[in-house]
């Protein structure tokens, strides 16, 4: 067993609903050290949608804006949006651009599983805020299920993809590289110097320049270098919903050859001859949060784990999300 797959295996979250790891979840680094599927002059990685239908049309028109961008949704796009339109909605317009399966879509395609909402939650979440998201993950399954052909296609979708941008290789994951609901991309684990050897030796085994990752909901761009040299960790932390303190916009991941010359930027790097960069998502909040709390008044659980962070931001901010390089 690699060390990769070893450490892993060791940091798997004690085996409960919502804490869980499921096998069918994991892959090795090397699945990546493969032929592109996707090939794009700029890739836009959006992560973490939840369902947000207004943040949703500002990717679209932010991707319009430029030319010649390609979408990739990494998973999660569903999430808040039980009401029956809005799925609809989130669905036909995603399913338009590559996507992968988050664990929410890979749970909402499944009638039961021990996995809860797959998010596979580490110890520093509260059993409180696990049990509230099992209990979402529910309450979504029953709007799922009035779209089944749709809710069934969700299962076959890929838990990663393989990107070339220009001469740069780019993973694609929901979660990290070795599990679609791992936290080694977690902004916290990227700038641990005990984890930071798993990092280079999944960059070394999976033979790409840029991780494109999300799930763990804080943004965090981070430097590395490794056997074939250097290499970027991106994760956008979440599309649809606010990503640092006192904020009301979410992130995604842009990566091309071109250098961005909009007004979203938030900040950004360049590795193997491509920019890469986080860029606002200032989607019309207000109308959003109506949106919410029509679907999740006061006394949700949706409400309970994430208003507070729709009004205020996480305690997080950009100087923690910046791509530091790490010595």
């Amino acid at each position: 067993m690699s060390r990769v797959l070893r450490a892993a295996r060791d940091a798997a979250p004690e085996a409960r609903p919502g804490r869980t790891c499921p096998v069918s979840y994991r892959y090795s680094p090397r699945v990546f050290d493969r032929k592109a599927e996707l090939e794009a002059h700029t890739l836009y990685v959006v992560g973490g949608l939840y369902g947000n239908v207004e943040a949703l049309d500002r990717v679209l028109d932010l991707a319009a804006a430029e030319s010649g961008v390609t979408l990739a949704f990494n998973g999660d796009f569903h999430w808040f949006d039980v009401d029956p339109a809005d799925y609809a909605a989130i669905e036909s317009r995603v399913s338009r651009h590559a996507r992968l399966r988050g664990n929410v879509e890979t749970e909402l395609a499944r009638d039961d599983s021990d996995a809860g909402c797959g998010c596979a939650y580490p110890d520093e979440v509260s059993d409180a805020e696990v049990s509230r998201s099992n209990a979402i993950l529910e309450r979504l399954r029953d709007t799922a299920r009035r779209e089944e052909p749709a809710r069934s296609a969700l299962a076959g979708l890929p838990m990663h993809l393989v990107a070339a941008v220009g001469t740069a290789r780019v993973g694609i994951v929901h979660g990290d590289a070795s599990s679609l609901a791992g936290w080694g991309f977690a902004a916290s684990r990227l700038d641990a110097p005990e984890h930071r050897r798993w990092i280079e030796d999944a960059f070394t085994h999976a033979r790409v320049d840029v991780f494109a990752c999300t799930h763990t909901c804080l943004p965090a761009m981070r430097h590395f270098t490794h056997a074939r040299g250097a290499a970027v960790v991106a994760n956008n932390g979440a599309a649809g919903m606010p990503n640092v303190a006192l904020s009301r916009y979410g992130l995604l991941t842009r990566i091309s050859v071109e250098p961005y010359r909009g007004p979203a930027l938030a900040y950004g790097t360049k590795v193997g001859g491509v920019f890469v960069d986080a860029l606002r998502i200032d989607y019309d909040h207000e109308r959003w949060m109506r949106r919410f709390l029509a679907s999740w008044p006061e006394g949700s659980g949706a409400h309970e784990s994430y208003h507070r962070r729709m009004r205020e931001g996480p305690r997080h901010s950009l100087a923690q999300a910046r791509p530091l390089a790490l010595p």
